[in-house]
């Protein structure tokens, strides 16, 4: 993750010495996603017993076929009841670098596809890009729709995938819920946050990752997790991503958590706000010490979201 910190320094860099915006593209791609066949660690080893998902489908990008590789986890849904997410992991790793995030989810009750971007893991190969990467996102939800058409749907992003995410939500209507972990505003506020991002680095960023204006433009409620002690996307930004969220809407900062073990030490919290957002399950007596949770709005029961579907952008088209 410290290429991320040398993001900043190394745009500069070829800002100023690159020969071509093509070049400059291409090297931002590869700094962001970092695409990877790597799992984090040992976890692909848990990733035993999760079942191969193929995706094809034709790029309206490229125009050439893509397939997408993921693992499912949950078996058929036992009820309508049975809330599905979709998975959409960070830089760097593979799908398999997720199961235990994907494991801890299946815990709090859903039934979990995460998938690989085209360039990671077993996916088609390629160097990613913002443009890639939401299609990708696309062409996932699309299939997780004909496969499960009547289980409440959700949408999960850590990191970077919760940009991607926040993308997604905007431009689909039958979600149930979006959730973010560790996510950010955008990548020039993320640039801004590291040591050298007091230089004027934003007209040089290419894959933008917008998200803070895209997230006004979903439909149904937003839960942002962050880790208190996140050291590479600051909690104030996924606050700030928060705050920009106009649809009912849950806070819930952890703790001690760092980029990457938020999802494993906030679990209470997470089954605590899963409950009071989306109704899922009844919340514990009470939140982990030292949480913080700001809520928007609480209602008696899950909020009418038809008013926010009605007013956001039609166009679904890729």
């Amino acid at each position: 993750m410290k290429s991320w910190t040398l993001f900043a320094s190394a745009t500069a860099l070829v800002a100023l010495l690159a020969g071509g915006c093509s070049t400059l593209d291409e090297r931002q791609r590869e700094w962001i996603f970092q695409p990877s066949d790597r799992s984090w660690g040992n976890s692909e080893a848990m990733s035993q017993g999760m079942d191969d998902v193929w995706i094809d489908f034709k790029s309206p990008l490229t125009g050439e076929p893509a397939r997408l590789h993921g693992l499912w986890l949950g078996g058929a849904p036992e009820s309508p009841d049975t809330p599905v997410l979709l998975y959409l992991h960070g830089a760097r790793y593979n799908v398999a670098g997720s199961a235990p995030r994907m494991r801890r989810m299946h815990e709090l009750g859903f039934a979990v596809l995460a998938i690989d971007y085209r360039g990671f893991g077993k996916s088609s190969k390629g160097l990613p890009s913002e443009d890639s990467a939401r299609e990708d996102a696309y062409a996932a939800w699309t299939w997780l729709a004909a496969k499960h058409p009547q289980q409440p749907r959700y949408i999960f992003g850590h990191s970077l995938g919760g940009a991607i995410g926040i993308d997604l939500a905007s431009r689909v209507n039958d979600e149930s819920g979006t959730i973010v972990e560790s996510t950010f505003t955008s990548i020039a506020d993320v640039v801004g946050s590291f040591k050298w991002g007091w230089l004027p680095f934003s007209p040089f960023i290419t894959q933008r990752f917008e998200a803070i204006s895209k997230v006004k433009d979903i439909g149904a409620p937003l839960l942002v997790v962050h880790g208190a002690a996140d050291s590479l996307i600051n909690p104030t930004l996924g606050r700030k991503l928060y705050d920009a969220a106009t649809v009912p809407k849950l806070f819930v900062l952890v703790e001690g958590g760092s980029h990457h073990n938020t999802n494993s030490i906030g679990q209470a919290q997470y089954r605590a706000a899963l409950s009071q957002l989306f109704r899922m399950k009844e919340p514990p007596t009470e939140m982990a010490a030292g949480a913080e949770t700001a809520a928007a709005t609480a209602p008696p029961a899950l909020p009418d979201i038809t008013s926010h579907r009605q007013a956001r952008l039609s166009g679904q088209a890729i």
